[in-house]
Parts: structure tokens; C-alpha cells; sequence
């Protein structure tokens, strides 16, 4: 993003804006240092950027950005004052007061203006919509078949779900909370200023949409021919939408998407290898060993239901210290090391949140390699649990038509090979008390690192950082 000044502004005309309107939060980054900014709207003149605040730690002004953000949107201090509260107590105390009042500042909208700061921001070469069709040429240059190159039939099915919003309030605050994000005003019309399209996306995994009443939820299948005119979406000459809503289709029923994702193909994601030896020689150099479509599954299992267990403890608990909880019942936090009893609810929802990375790492077919402490614990809890979920499940589930092979639940493997070290497990053992802080001498002395609670989100190191936009299942 570049900032151009315009010299045909003069201060002299700066009088009447006084006040102007909150429209969107910006991050830029520097080697140094970070800043937040913020981009005003002024009824006299072009739109400017102010700063908001300046920082060291580019993830803090990430984070304060999101805030900032979802409160425009719901005109809501109150929605973040968790959130804002665990970031502020990790940010110097003038950038962390500086958030504050910008919080309360984008709450009402309105935003005092600066004299002679009138900047505008501009984007010389944006980037293309990841929602938009591409064309023929892009489509050439990506290397996408046609649909007459393919040996195959080919089946197109297209979803069609239409919302009546009955609560606009209600629907921000519900999509908010599974980490939603308004799109920057410059990318929003006048016809949906609020990003409203973008929050019923957000929602749309379940089969009701806060807020909203739904009218049509219906899907179709088609054969494509290319002699009738078929063409792939990336070479359509009518887009797919445009061609469902005018009603060419083959077949039609009326569905409701299942609950959940459906499961992963783990036999083709984590395909054995072929070995003379079939996977039952350990010492085999030729195959060596393998994560496999069954142990991937219960992996899978295990960490998809911890990460929705953890979610629950979460809400129950919010900022609640664990010891002092009214319930003894929790499911996953208690058996967190002690020094994380104390933690807040956003750090409970970000350990939650590492159950989910590690599933997604098993779906894209990587193995689930903790890249912070977090992460570590939380894959031991799924090695730990995921026995348990072969015994649940009935010879007629699908994970026993999954490929054999005889690595198939090598927990121990799992343990030797996907972890750097085990030093996270030491947090159990009294006798290791402060071992966890960098300067306790039997921490240097092992090299083991800050495993105090509010570093276990840190990452590993640059290769291993987590997409800080990914935001929350739940």
C-alpha cells in the first residue's frame, strides 16, 4: 500500500474537519516496527490515514487491528473487552492506552480529525478476488484442462442458499465470534457497507444462520458434455451462479448440509509406500516409518473432538481460574500442566484453536508437526486419546476399509518422530518446579526454553508460523 499526499489540499480547509468517520483499520509493517492506522472519511475533502498507535511486535498489531475492526462493525466496546484485555497486558503501556481510546473511538464511528495529515491510500496494482472466476487467458496460464482434454465424466454440483436477514446485530456479533473480519471499506459498496455477504459466509457451515431467516437452501447435479456446450467453470463463458439461478439443471433436491466436515481421504493423502518387506520390518530402510491412513484417522479423531471440547471448556470457564470453577467436570483444561490454570479465556480459545491447526495439517495431507509449545501439548492429547477411538468404532465404520499396513497405530512412532523434544511434559513433574521460566538454572542448564503460559503460542521459528488471518472455528 502506497500513501499519496495531495497538494491540492490546503490547512486552510482543514476547519471543517473537525470530526470525521471511522471506515476501516490498516496494519503496515516495517523491519523495525509495526503501526496501526486508521482510515477516515471527511465529508469536504479525501479520505486520510492517522496513526493509532506504533509498536515492536508486528502479531500485536495484527491482533489490535482485528479488534479495532470487529468493534467498528458492531459499534460494540463491550464485544472485545476479553480480547482487549489480553492484549493490552502484553503491550507496553503507550501503545496499549492508545488502543484503548481507539476502541472507544471506533465504537462511536466518529474520529477526530488532524490538520495537515490528509493522506488517502492508494493501491497502484491490487490484487484479483480470490471469488472471481477467472478467465480463459488466466485460466491457460494456470494450466486448467478443458473440458473436452479430460478422458472422464465429469459431475458438477452446485449449492444454491438464499438469507433473509432478520437481525443484522445479531448476525455480526454471531460471525464475529467465529473470528469473522469485516472486508477494508474500500473494498465494500454502498450496498452492503457492513459486510453482511461476508458474515452469512462466515456462518454458513451451519445448517442455520444466526440472525437470519433461510428462504431456499437446494442443490443440483449435472453431466457436463462438452458437445452440449459444457464448459468448465474456469473456461465458462456464463458464470456457474448465473447459469443455477436461471434454472438450468439437470436434477434438483431439497438438502440440508450434514453437520461437519466429511472425512479426510486419508488413504489417498497418506498412501503407504510399497515395500517388499509391506511395512512389517521396522528396520527396512527402503520404507522406514510411515504415518498411515489409519493412525492419520484416529489422529484426526482425537484432535477434532479435543479442539471442540476445549471450545466448550472455554466458554464455560471464560476468564475463570480453573481451581476456583464452580465445576470439577472440565474436559480438557485440567489436564493442561498447572501453570496454565490461570490462563484467560483468549488463551483458552487460542489452545483450542491448536487442535484445530492440527487437524488441518492431517487434512492437507502434512504430518500434524507442533510449530509452539501449544501445539506439543495438544498433539500428546491426541496420541493419548486416539486408541480410545478405535475401540469406538464398529466393524462397520469406514476406517476399517482404510489401507493396512504395519505401522497402523505406532503411537509410539508418533511420539519418537513428530515432536522436536518432550520437554512441555516435565510441566507435570513437581520436581521439576520453575522449570518453565528462561532464567530458573535447570532451564539453561537443559536448553529448554520459555515454556511459561503466555509463550506457548510463540512460534517455533519463521518457517513454522501459523496464518495469523486464519481465525477461529468457533
Amino acid at each position: 500500500m502506497q500513501a499519496a499526499l495531495f497538494p491540492f489540499w490546503s490547512p486552510a480547509m482543514t476547519s471543517s474537519l473537525s470530526v470525521a468517520r471511522a471506515i476501516d483499520f490498516l496494519c503496515e509493517h516495517a523491519p523495525s516496527k509495526s503501526r496501526v492506522l486508521a482510515l477516515l472519511a471527511h465529508d469536504n475533502g479525501p479520505s486520510s490515514l492517522t496513526a493509532v498507535l506504533t509498536c515492536k511486535n508486528p502479531e500485536h498489531a495484527f491482533e489490535a487491528t482485528g479488534i479495532l475492526r470487529r468493534v467498528l462493525t458492531l459499534r460494540d466496546a463491550a464485544a472485545v473487552d476479553d480480547e482487549l484485555a489480553a492484549l493490552t497486558a502484553q503491550m507496553p503501556d503507550a501503545p496499549a492506552g492508545s488502543l484503548r481510546q481507539a476502541v472507544t473511538r471506533a465504537a462511536s464511528g466518529t474520529w477526530p480529525a488532524e490538520p495537515g495529515a490528509l493522506l488517502m491510500a492508494t493501491d497502484p496494482d491490487p490484487e484479483p478476488c480470490d471469488d472471481e472466476p477467472a478467465s480463459p487467458a488466466s485460466a491457460a496460464a494456470a494450466g486448467h484442462p478443458r473440458l473436452k482434454d479430460l478422458p472422464g465424466k465429469v459431475v458438477r454440483i452446485t449449492h444454491l442458499r438464499e438469507f433473509h436477514i432478520t437481525d443484522e446485530d445479531a448476525l455480526l456479533h454471531a460471525a464475529a465470534r467465529r473470528g469473522w473480519e469485516p472486508l477494508p471499506a474500500s473494498e465494500l459498496g454502498n450496498d452492503d457497507p457492513r459486510d453482511l455477504a461476508g458474515a452469512v459466509i462466515t456462518l454458513t457451515e451451519d445448517s442455520d444462520v444466526t440472525g437470519s431467516q433461510t428462504l431456499e437452501d437446494q442443490s443440483c447435479a449435472e453431466l457436463l458434455s462438452a458437445e452440449d456446450g459444457d464448459e468448465l467453470a474456469d473456461w465458462s463463458a456464463v458464470p456457474v451462479v448465473t447459469r443455477f439461478v436461471h434454472g438450468w439443471r439437470l436434477r434438483q433436491q431439497r438438502t440440508r448440509p450434514a453437520a461437519g466436515e466429511q472425512t479426510p481421504n486419508f488413504a489417498a493423502l497418506f498412501a503407504v509406500r510399497d515395500c517388499p518387506c509391506k511395512g512389517e520390518d521396522p528396520d527396512c530402510e527402503e520404507c522406514g516409518w510411515q504415518l498411515t491412513p489409519r493412525t492419520a484417522d484416529l489422529l484426526h479423531t482425537a484432535l477434532v473432538l479435543l479442539a471442540d471440547q476445549a471450545y466448550d471448556d472455554a466458554h464455560r470457564l471464560g476468564d475463570q481460574f480453573l481451581p476456583d470453577a464452580d465445576s470439577t467436570t472440565w474436559e480438557i483444561f485440567d489436564r493442561l500442566p498447572p501453570l496454565t490454570w490461570t490462563a484467560d479465556h483468549r488463551w483458552r480459545r487460542r489452545m483450542a484453536r491448536a487442535f484445530d491447526d492440527l487437524a488441518a495439517d492431517l487434512t492437507r495431507g502434512k504430518w500434524p508437526e507442533p510449530t509452539c509449545t501449544a501445539e506439543e501439548m495438544a498433539l500428546h492429547l491426541a496420541i493419548e486419546d486416539a486408541p480410545n477411538h478405535l475401540q469406538d468404532r464398529p466393524q462397520t465404520d469406514a476406517h476399517h476399509t482404510l489401507p493396512e499396513h504395519g505401522d497402523d497405530y505406532s503411537w509410539d512412532g508418533c511420539s519418537d518422530l513428530l515432536f522436536q523434544d518432550h520437554d512441555v511434559l516435565m510441566l507435570f513433574d513437581p520436581k521439576f518446579g520453575g522449570i518453565e521460566d528462561p532464567e530458573d538454572p535447570g532451564n539453561q542448564s537443559m536448553g529448554v526454553g520459555d515454556l511459561r503460559a503466555t509463550a506457548w503460542f510463540a512460534p517455533f521459528g519463521s518457517h513454522s508460523v501459523r496464518d495469523p488471518t486464519r481465525g477461529f472455528r468457533r
